[in-house]
């Protein structure tokens, strides 16, 4: 897109990189708002079967300061669909934003995870912390350590490294079902139904966050993701849960700077008890709640965007 919108930074601009994976190669879709120039860059992840559209609002309030950059992950949206469903897995969502990252080069990364979105984020600090302490020292004949990757503020947004199960079995009870709808406002009923913990929206919005996750296809309307994505997600037990806690814990405690943990009030993803663990074993977390809203808020309206904005804006 290269219209005066788009230059402005009002409009997106759309764009891709193409990544790997052990069954071959895939494109990532990603939009891109702000400056193309500007070196400080904010990564915005989306939830489990959403698209970087979400983030529509946040991304147009954000971009006078930020070169802001919304992925849709891979088997959602403009995104190509995975060979084999199996890596429809967090390591592979990392490493396709590694990819994306050394694309944007920037100067300072900040990130804005809903749900999943959190979770990448945190696998990434920890693959990033792991290879930091890891690798081996050449005794100052290779690279700069000035030049490596490091995360600046992020927002985690009702997400943590302890998921509640009940609230994980609510989300795989729909997301590899497959649906069509005879019309678009039947298609809105149906998003509408599976996502009541946005909160409260009028119909223009409802409306806007299922053209995100519906595509018409011969004059019905069916899911803009691959249904496979929820393969993996439904092989997951509560054991292998608990056991893979430990690893999220330790990613979440090597995130490097400033984090804002947002919780919808009502989640049942993000318990109370989660939240205040997070608080506790993270020196620079902070909290925010949404009222009146569960899993997970959307960062449509302006009572939302401030706190992520007063957060990503001020000094460190």
């Amino acid at each position: 897109m290269t219209d005066s919108n788009a230059a402005s930074g009002l409009e997106p601009r759309l764009d891709y990189v193409t990544c790997a994976s052990p069954a071959g190669v895939h494109r990532m879709a990603y939009r891109e708002w702000g400056d193309p120039h500007n070196g400080k860059v904010l990564l915005c992840v989306h939830g489990l079967t959403r698209t970087g559209r979400d983030f529509d609002q946040l991304a147009r309030a954000l971009a006078p300061h930020y070169r802001v950059v919304c992925p849709d992950v891979v088997g959602r949206g403009l995104s190509d669909w995975l060979i084999d469903s199996a890596h429809y897995v967090i390591p592979q969502y990392v490493s396709d934003m590694l990819t994306l990252i050394a694309r944007l080069r920037p100067q300072r990364l900040d990130w804005v995870g809903t749900s999943m979105g959190g979770l990448i984020g945190m696998g990434l600090a920890g693959t990033l912390a792991y290879s930091a302490a890891f690798r081996p020292d050449r005794g100052g004949a290779g690279l700069p350590a000035e030049l490596s990757l490091k995360l600046g503020k992020v927002v985690l947004n009702d997400i943590g490294p302890a998921l509640n199960y009940q609230g994980l079995t609510r989300i795989g009870e729909y997301v590899g079902r497959p649906g069509e709808y005879a019309s678009f406002q039947e298609a809105v009923d149906y998003v509408r139904s599976v996502s009541y913990g946005f909160g409260r929206h009028d119909q223009a919005a409802w409306e806007d966050m299922t053209r995100s996750v519906m595509l018409e296809q011969d004059g019905r309307w069916v899911k803009h993701y691959d249904l496979r994505i929820a393969e993996p997600f439904a092989r997951q037990s509560e054991a292998e849960l608990k056991a893979s806690e430990a690893l999220l814990w330790s990613a979440y405690e090597s995130l490097p700077g400033p984090v804002l943990i947002v919780r919808g009030e009502q989640s049942d993803l993000l318990t109370p008890e989660t939240l205040q663990e997070m608080l506790q074993r993270h020196p620079g977390a902070r909290q925010h709640t949404v009222p009146q809203v569960g899993h997970a808020p959307t960062f449509r309206s302006e009572d939302e965007i401030a706190p992520v904005r007063r957060f990503l804006l001020e000094q460190d």
